[in-house]
């Protein structure tokens, strides 16, 4: 089992699933910070000392406060962490839902798993904590479920300017002159209407606001 390991995290209710969830696996090494660039230098002097932490757990999202950090996200930290430390293992432990998010994480990151926080998060923890120690990748059936559920969307260009466009608030009506100015066909009114139409179908919503809500919950937009 890992015996060294660094949790970044804001909430202290967070960190009390994760201590939990070390207790139970019997890792005493562990240390929790606030900030992602004090998680970084704590990573850099275990370097330094030759006495590196075996895996990173750590949010994504980090509020503001007084103090200031060049670090801002859970993204950046993994980052750098990456760099410092290639053959480090990252587990994110977040609120984050929509899965073209989560994707990214494990096809541009490279993290080696995912939990969500919730109700079932530090039975979570653990089975991802000791998946990741056995070299395998790591995310829940609830996240697999909803990746596997965007596996085959893919969206013309029109379709994602008529959603987009949506989100930010632009009429139907409207729609027309600003896919011509961007030279995106088909661009006439009727051809808006059907897609529109076409779209709510496929993600089986019922207004125009549900589908840009659909949309970014599987995070297209």
């Amino acid at each position: 089992m890992f015996q060294k390991v660094l949790v970044a995290e804001d909430y202290e209710s967070a960190s009390i699933s994760v201590q939990k969830s070390l207790t139970d696996l019997n890792i005493a090494d562990a240390g929790f910070v606030y900030y992602c660039d004090e998680a970084l230098a704590l990573l850099r002097k275990s370097l330094d000392q030759n006495k590196p932490f075996d895996l990173l757990i750590t949010d994504l999202s980090f509020e503001e406060d007084f103090a200031k950090q060049n670090l801002k996200s859970g993204k950046e930290l993994i980052i750098e962490a990456r760099k410092l430390l290639p053959t480090l293992k990252i587990l994110v432990f977040s609120g984050e839902k929509r899965p073209l998010v989560i994707k990214e994480l494990f096809e541009d990151l490279e993290i080696d798993g995912f939990v969500s926080k919730g109700r079932m998060d530090v039975k979570n923890l653990k089975t991802a904590i000791t998946t990741i120690f056995e070299n395998k990748k790591y995310i829940s059936s609830e996240n697999l479920h909803q990746l596997r559920k965007t596996d085959n969307i893919e969206l013309s260009l029109v379709e994602f300017s008529i959603i987009k466009l949506l989100s930010e608030g632009i009429f139907q009506k409207d729609m027309t002159e600003i896919l011509k100015e961007k030279s995106i066909k088909p661009n006439s009114l009727s051809s808006v209407e059907k897609t529109l139409n076409n779209l709510k179908e496929t993600f089986a919503a019922r207004s125009t606001e549900h589908l840009v809500a659909i949309c970014k919950d599987l995070g297209v937009l």
